[in-house]
């Protein structure tokens, strides 16, 4: 991986809207050529953690600064940032390129109209660029807005659940330019509720409820320390075995070992597992 440095850091936020605190005590670090997922339920946070590290909500106690670049302004954060945010900023009476083209100049950028139509190709809009937004399908409005979100190749990317109802082609087409952006050096905090999507891209992913982050680290590492017993089911004509073990390959093996195996399966713990396993079941609105 590419990621040496912190891009990202959140020391301490807290943040609170009368009698709720949305935002308590939270502290991370998101590094350089790293996706970093911030999981949570609804209510948990997420979106004011957000809010706050680019500047649209001042924290009331904690910091937020970037590599080399201190708090963040209002033009430091406008070079250097890039957001898509979970409701799409995009105008949905202008086409797809003229909603990029309108971003790339607020930024003054070199060659507006170039960047522009290179953010659109890397999203697959190409053949689209002169059709209105507001006749996109909802995959390719999100394609937009993450086209709005990188044109002008931010060291920092903020993506706020940037899949959200998609079509399987469009999120694979997302998933992977999102990879391909931190493998090119980019800073990504990455918030989602798609649990499979975290466990697939992210090289590290905090949990969050209530305002505070319970735990953070690789996927591999949550799964170790919060992840339940690997379940192994053995088949025989006598019945189903199920067996609960931190060692599934020693149970597989005994089990063909013994013979009138007629069939196995193995649920590993997944990250979903973990999430609900720290969070709970309990419904959030």
């Amino acid at each position: 991986m590419l990621y040496r440095a912190h891009m990202l850091v959140l020391d301490g936020l807290v943040k609170n809207f009368g009698a709720l605190r949305a935002v308590d005590g939270l502290s991370l670090r998101v590094n350089r050529g790293e996706i970093f997922g911030l999981l949570g339920p609804n209510g948990a946070g997420k979106s004011t953690t957000i809010s706050m590290a680019i500047g649209l909500i001042t924290p009331d106690a904690g910091s937020v600064t970037y590599q080399g670049l201190g708090s963040p302004t209002h033009h430091m954060v406008r070079k250097n940032v890039g957001v898509a945010p979970q409701t799409l900023a995009i105008y949905q009476e202008l086409t797809g390129e003229e909603n990029v083209l309108f971003f790339a100049r607020l930024q003054g950028v070199d060659n507006p109209r170039v960047a522009a139509r290179d953010a659109l190709e890397r999203v697959g809009l190409t053949a689209r660029a002169h059709d209105r937004a507001g006749t996109y399908s909802g995959g390719m409005q999100r394609r937009l807005n993450l086209a709005a979100a990188f044109f002008h190749k931010p060291p920092l990317l903020l993506l706020d659940e940037p899949t959200a109802g998609v079509d399987p082609q469009s999120r694979t087409n997302i998933l992977e330019l999102v990879r391909e952006l931190a493998n090119e050096g980019a800073a990504i905090l990455y918030t989602t509720h798609y649990m499979e999507e975290a466990q697939k891209i992210c090289d590290r992913v905090g949990i969050m409820d209530e305002g505070k982050v319970l735990v953070t680290g690789s996927v591999e590492e949550l799964l170790a320390k919060h992840g339940k017993e690997t379940l192994v089911m053995i088949e025989r004509p006598s019945g189903e075995t199920r067996i609960s073990t931190n060692d599934p390959l020693r149970e597989v093996t005994t089990a063909l070992e013994a013979g009138d195996v007629t069939g196995l399966r193995v649920e590993r713990a997944d990250l979903e597992t973990v999430f609900l396993s720290l969070t709970g079941k309990r419904l959030r609105d």
